[in-house]
């Protein structure tokens, strides 16, 4: 049955290997970087491993996005303290992840795309690389890879893992083909002890709670720098809405043009780069008066200072982001897909108001909620309420502020920084786990 399922498996992804390659062209329309060496998606090579003897023993680190590539950021610096030297192979699915992980390469270290998962295309990515062991960051669980991995006796860890209920009841949907999968995972570093009892659950023989990694990425002190000179500059308060997310928008700005004037100046990120247009579109829509980010280098003009709303519509500018506002409100977490991650707003000093849908990042959530960190919201209109009330009694200055919260404590930059300072400490765990592999 097993067999079966992962031929069935193999047989749907080589027929959409059409449709995989139509949806990266289209995704280039936008990010060219999506059309950058196709080849290396189905294991194709510009360098032939025959003629570049480099080509071997590589710790391999797959992070597929951006969120993943900076909690890699962390792991890759403990790795590297542990083992100077070491030869990373690092490879994304995205082109944020690929973009952003070019900033982590070291002389001697290599950046691919990870193949799609058909038998011969991960064949010939193990191939060409022959990785001493692989790394796959937190929820990146590819059947034909890990069962061609477990055949050549190279080592995959599954780190900075989690497993949310609603992910867990799909494997056991789909058991027969993810089981064996799990079970082909010598280790998995879990970020909580809920994540591990699920993974287990799953079938990985080995799991340890080792923390998450998010807590270990310290903010780029340039970036922090710049939005506390917007801050400055800006001579207003400032409500970020963090990564949003499709369908979270339009009832923010309904949310916000009901908050009487004069109003504290929005900053909205989306979440997908391709979606920039569509939100300052939307933002137009309403009415209200839009600058974009890249419109500017360092400092806003006077007009960007006086818009009702400011698009953040570059990439790796979260800490400038978060470091600018009094406040954020969670994206993803508005509508039911899962919210995103919080702790980087908790080391930028930023509290965070969430929404109902956390249940990707429920520890975090929970803990930040209950050290002052985060507080809990019903809606999109609550949130937009509490923000701004949060803001008009604020100086702008990294003071406590008191506003609802059910647990009483004072929601607060001091919380939030300190709730981050606390949780540090799973990139060495995980950095120990990984060398002792290695060696």
């Amino acid at each position: 049955m097993r067999r079966l399922a992962r031929a069935a498996y193999s047989t749907l992804l080589w027929l959409a290997v059409p449709a995989y390659v139509l949806k990266l062209w289209w995704r280039g329309r936008a990010e060219p970087l999506y059309r950058f060496a196709i080849e290396e998606r189905f294991g194709w090579y510009r360098v032939d491993r025959r003629n570049d003897p480099a080509s071997a023993g590589w710790v391999w680190v797959h992070a597929v996005s951006l969120g993943e590539t900076r909690a890699a950021s962390a792991l890759l610096t403990a790795l590297r303290a542990q083992r100077p030297g070491v030869r990373v192979l690092l490879t994304h699915g995205t082109a944020t992840g690929r973009t952003a992980g070019a900033a982590l390469l070291r002389p001697g270290d290599r950046q691919a795309w990870l193949p799609f998962d058909t038998p011969a295309s991960v064949e010939r990515f193990l191939s060409h690389f022959q990785p001493t062991v692989g790394v796959l960051m937190e929820t990146e669980i590819w059947p034909n890879l890990l069962h061609a991995a477990q055949r050549r006796g190279i080592p995959m860890v599954l780190a900075n893992a989690r497993l949310s209920e609603r992910s867990a009841r799909k494997a056991k949907r789909f058991e027969a083909l993810f089981r064996p999968v799990a079970e082909s995972v010598p280790l998995v570093l879990a970020q909580t002890q809920e994540d591990a009892d699920r993974l287990r659950a799953a079938g990985a023989p080995r799991v340890e709670v080792s923390g998450n990694l998010k807590f270990d990425v310290a903010p780029d002190a340039a970036q922090l720098a710049l939005g506390a000179a917007w801050k400055r500059a800006c001579g207003r308060p400032i409500v970020l809405a963090a990564s949003t997310r499709e369908g979270e928008e339009a009832p923010l700005l309904a949310a916000w043009k009901q908050q009487p004037a004069p109003r504290p100046l929005l900053l909205i990120v989306p979440r997908h780069p391709q979606r920039f247009d569509d939100v300052a579109a939307l933002v137009e829509g309403s009415g209200l008066t839009c600058w974009r980010r890249s419109r500017w280098t360092d400092a806003p003009p006077a007009q960007a200072e006086a818009a009702d709303v400011w698009i953040g519509n570059s990439i790796g500018e979260m800490a400038v982001y978060f470091s600018c506002a009094q406040v954020a409100l969670l994206g993803g977490s508005f509508e039911p897909l899962g919210g995103q991650n919080l702790i980087e707003a908790a080391a930028c000093g930023c509290p965070v108001l969430m929404g109902p849908h956390t249940f990707n990042f429920a520890e975090a959530a929970e803990l930040a909620q209950r050290e002052g960190a985060a507080q809990r919201v019903a809606d999109i209109d609550e949130g937009v309420r509490i923000a701004v009330e949060f803001v008009s009694a604020s100086t702008g200055t990294l003071t406590e502020v008191t506003v609802e919260r059910s647990l009483g404590a004072a929601l607060g930059p001091q919380h939030a920084l300190a709730f981050a300072a606390r949780h540090r400490g799973a990139a060495e765990r995980m950095a120990k786990q990984i060398d002792a592999l290695i060696a």
